[in-house]
């Protein structure tokens, strides 16, 4: 008897088990689309860096069979084709891959055409702090493993805890000035990396009622005497040269400039971020006037 109820309890259990592999993965993506998918899917393609690294964090690396041309982290993925970017995805080597999924931002220009080849596209916008989190549990779900999204989310909560602890007093409340491009273009207090300065304690030029990432004009940033500015090594070499930012009182003591590497873990928002956070505090704690810390 014993025997028997072990056996029909096997049978029950795998049963069971074909009922939740089998469950279909049901999905309301960023650009409103419904997926519904027979099973997490193998092949997949990513159209953006933070959109490669959120795959890998969640454990679906070994399912990527391509990725745009900046993606370059972690370095299992170096050896993946690659497939252009917003402006210039290559539609034919991507539907020569045969990819279950395209994974891209709502602005990439190829969505229709792929998807008028048969292709799945799914569209993940991450502008904010909520929306990564969104989109972690998004592409964990996909991926057939939805408590992910959570874990990782919360991993980065607690990484921009460790972060805020490091950011001097001395700091706390000064005005930063984040350049994302030359124009100039600045991460707004509701982009995520303006969110992530408000983790640290620190403050923005850019209000809240403004886009997270408009164009200012110089004259604007000149004006709003920010206390801290930061920006790629490179930007921030030719800052100074520009007509009227010489009465950046920030520059150059009171600036952090971040290698092309580094400045790109910054504004990628993804499962990053906390390192970011931590980048971030690291260098604000290196500047001129941090209090010194008695322990």
């Amino acid at each position: 008897m014993t025997v028997r109820r072990g056996l029909l309890a096997a049978l029950i259990g795998g049963w069971l088990a074909a009922g939740v592999a089998a469950a279909p993965i049901v999905l309301r993506d960023d650009g409103g689309a419904e997926h519904r998918l027979t099973a997490p899917p193998q092949r997949i393609v990513t159209l953006l860096p933070s959109l490669t690294e959120s795959v890998c964090a969640l454990g679906g690396c070994a399912r990527l069979v391509g990725v745009d041309r900046y993606s370059n982290w972690p370095d299992s993925i170096k050896h993946l084709p690659r497939l252009g970017g917003l402006e210039d995805a290559q539609v034919e080597r991507i539907v020569a891959l045969k990819p279950d999924v395209v994974l891209a931002a709502k602005s990439v220009r190829v969505t229709e055409r792929l998807q008028s080849l048969g292709v799945r596209v799914v569209l993940v916008e991450s502008q904010t702090h909520a929306d990564v989190r969104r989109s972690l549990g998004l592409v964990a779900q996909l991926l057939g493993t939805p408590a992910e999204g959570e874990r990782t989310w919360h991993g980065i909560e607690a990484e921009f805890h460790r972060a805020a602890a490091r950011v001097p007093a001395a700091h706390r409340g000064q005005k930063v000035y984040f350049e994302v491009a030359s124009d100039p273009y600045a991460a707004g207090a509701a982009s995520f990396i303006g969110q992530t300065l408000v983790k640290l304690g620190l403050g923005n030029i850019v209000p809240p009622e403004l886009e997270p990432f408009p164009r200012l004009n110089p004259e604007y940033v000149v004006r709003a005497q920010p206390d801290i500015v930061i920006a790629s090594q490179q930007a921030l070499q030719s800052m100074a040269d520009r007509p009227g930012w010489r009465a950046l009182k920030a520059l150059p003591q009171q600036a952090c400039g971040f290698t092309a590497e580094r400045y790109e873990l910054l504004i990628r928002p993804g499962p990053r971020m906390g390192e970011a956070a931590a980048a971030l505090a690291d260098c604000v704690a290196g500047l001129p006037g941090a209090a010194k810390e008695t322990r």
